[in-house]
């Protein structure tokens, strides 16, 4: 009789576990919104009540200002972080317009990245990467530090626009550079697309008004693997890796279109239609891909229901609202800055006046359909699920609390300090929830009897 090496085995079990939520609750949270990008938190364990002081396990104070999310592997937090050595101008909370600085600042600036202890918040290390005065303006309400990191489990992946990509091992040592040239973006907004990482790869979406390109990377080495252009001009949406079980994607949204590629660059279909403006990164679950945009100022501000092994250009026709690859669409139903959110069935859209919708994921019928939040305006965040309840978190680190399901319910509200401004979106791991402010990173868990 002859046995066969457990190796194999091991090495699949692993892989799956890095890849699939875990019934008891994510070990790591190692990209913008998490596992699959879905931003849903499953620990039962996960806090939902907080204030600036209650269920507070630890917060760190942060140098400088930067609208990148956490990220965390094991028993280590990563952030990245933009520090202004000069005056700075300070955002306001709220819509508004006027945030336009045509010029970029004098001042020296430092692109840091961190690496905190999960447990108590300390910082175990910190590396400057860049040092000097910025190439380019921002918007004066984003920051030069709002791509989120990525880890693959040995190496952790910090990208600032414009100035390059850098890599270190999770003990902080270096490990390749990549510098990115300057480039201009629509009124000086910035940039704030974050990279996405599979199969060792790592994926680059650089839209601007001088030359946007789709990159990938050799994750271990940082050598260019293949790069192309793309028709478009200034956006700021994450590429999406979509595992539909017929193949693999690379989804990328844009103005002019919604592109799939496979992971060699090979284009697969498009589908236009979009706002002016690309934002939300899209999400997958229940047979079908959701992809949006919705600028404010325009007409069309989609939300689209795409079906696996789409081919060509799928665009609808005018009119319509779904064909073979679109299982359903609503030519106004896309929110502008959040990321819609996928949960048991349900696809939420949070929009940034602090209306959220609820529609059945695979019809697309409305449950509910733009529901007040009160005193909710200026979302930039996306929602999160965790415990049968949805979290929508305001710039004013104001988080309103709704149950998951059919009927729209307001549960409560939790407040963080004054001037704890909120735009990144939150993580979970276990059964905390890291919540990073204009000024510090929270630590969220509810107190146990005992203090454990």
């Amino acid at each position: 009789m002859t046995t066969s090496s457990p190796r194999p085995c091991l090495i699949a079990l692993l892989s799956f576990a890095l890849l699939a939520p875990c019934a008891i609750g994510q070990t790591n949270w190692p990209q913008f919104r998490g596992p699959h990008a879905a931003g849903i938190g499953t620990d039962p364990a996960l806090p939902d009540r907080w204030s600036a002081t209650e269920n507070v396990a630890w917060k760190t104070d942060l140098p400088g200002r930067s609208w990148s999310s956490p990220i965390v592997w094991g028993d280590r937090v990563f952030v990245t972080a933009v520090v202004d050595l000069g005056v700075s101008e300070p955002p306001k909370k709220g819509l508004y317009f006027g945030g336009d600085r045509p010029e970029p600042p004098k001042s020296e600036h430092q692109w840091k990245v961190f690496c905190l202890d999960l447990a108590t918040g300390k910082v175990r290390w910190e590396r400057t990467v860049h040092r000097g005065a910025p190439a380019t303006p921002v918007h004066l309400k984003s920051t030069y530090g709002a791509e989120t990191p990525v880890t693959d489990g040995e190496r952790v992946y910090a990208l600032f626009g414009g100035v390059g990509v850098f890599a270190f091992t999770h003990d902080g040592d270096p490990v390749w550079t990549r510098r990115l040239e300057p480039r201009k973006t629509r009124y000086g907004w910035g940039s704030a697309a974050s990279p996405a990482l599979h199969g060792g790869r790592l994926f680059l979406v650089d839209d601007n008004d001088d030359r946007a390109q789709l990159t990938a990377l050799d994750a271990r080495t940082g050598t260019e693997i293949w790069r192309t252009d793309r028709d478009e001009k200034s956006n700021w949406s994450t590429p999406f890796i979509w595992q539909n079980g017929r193949r693999t994607e690379l989804v990328t949204t844009g103005t002019r279109a919604v592109r799939s590629q496979d992971l060699d660059g090979k284009p697969l279909w498009l589908l236009q239609g979009m706002s002016s403006i690309a934002i939300p990164t899209p999400v997958a679950g229940d047979g079908l891909l959701f992809v949006s945009s919705g600028y404010v100022g325009d007409k069309s501000r989609p939300l689209y229901a795409v079906r696996p092994g789409a081919d060509g250009d799928i665009s609808l026709k005018a009119g319509d609202t779904a064909s073979p690859s679109i299982a359903w669409s609503d030519p106004v139903g896309g929110p502008y800055n959040p990321s819609p959110l996928l949960h048991d069935g349900r696809i939420y859209v949070l929009f940034d006046r602090g209306l959220l919708t609820c529609r059945d994921a695979k019809t697309g019928k409305v449950l509910y359909d733009r529901e007040r939040l009160p005193e909710g305006l200026a979302f930039t965040a996306s929602p999160w699920a965790a415990g049968g309840q949805i979290f929508c978190l305001n710039e004013d680190g104001l988080c309103f609390v709704v149950r998951a399901g059919d009927r729209f319910e307001l549960l409560r509200t939790h407040k963080l300090a004054d001037d704890d401004m909120c735009m990144a979106t939150p993580a979970m791991v276990g059964d905390r929830l890291l919540i990073r402010t204009a000024a510090r990173l929270y630590c969220i868990r509810t107190a146990r009897p005992g203090g454990g």
